[in-house]
């Protein structure tokens, strides 16, 4: 059985990006991001876009979204100090799901350092029950975010 090893995506594959920066903490005693880091620059690029496009409302949204599934491959290393610019596109979309992809890419890098994954499940903030369907300001948002 041969397995396929998965390969850095270029920014040809992301439909909108994010700039972000590493942290003094963010650094391991190997000198590079820990693991748990890259999966907090996911979260903080995705959820940035949809603040910023006024479809999530942390503080006082009706509408939530919880983090079902992650995953991540490791190509490079990135490391404090470090400008990140973070590759974002939707996957998948469901009903009251959508499969986030994000790139994280050093700086003007043309390949990205790691690529992973992670589900939303969008729920009521108060019956933490799955939504019929996404608001359409999430829709708006996640037109612009397919490729």
């Amino acid at each position: 059985m041969t397995t396929i090893r998965p390969q850095p995506d270029g920014r040809e594959a992301y439909a909108r990006f994010v700039p972000l920066t590493t942290r003094w903490m963010d650094n391991d005693v190997y000198g590079h991001l820990n693991n748990v880091v890259y999966y907090s620059l996911f979260d903080t690029a995705v959820n940035s876009l949809l603040i910023e496009a006024g479809a999530l409302d942390i503080h006082g949204g009706e509408v939530i979204g919880l983090v079902v599934e992650t995953h991540c491959n490791f190509f490079e290393s990135l490391a404090f100090p470090q400008r990140i610019e973070a590759g974002v596109r939707v996957a998948n979309q469901g009903r009251s799901s959508v499969r986030y992809e994000i790139g994280l890419f050093a700086e003007g890098a043309p390949l990205c350092a790691a690529r992973g994954h992670f589900v939303h499940v969008y729920v009521g903030r108060d019956s933490r029950r799955p939504v019929a369907e996404l608001p359409a300001a999430y829709l708006q948002i996640l037109k612009t975010l397919t490729p």
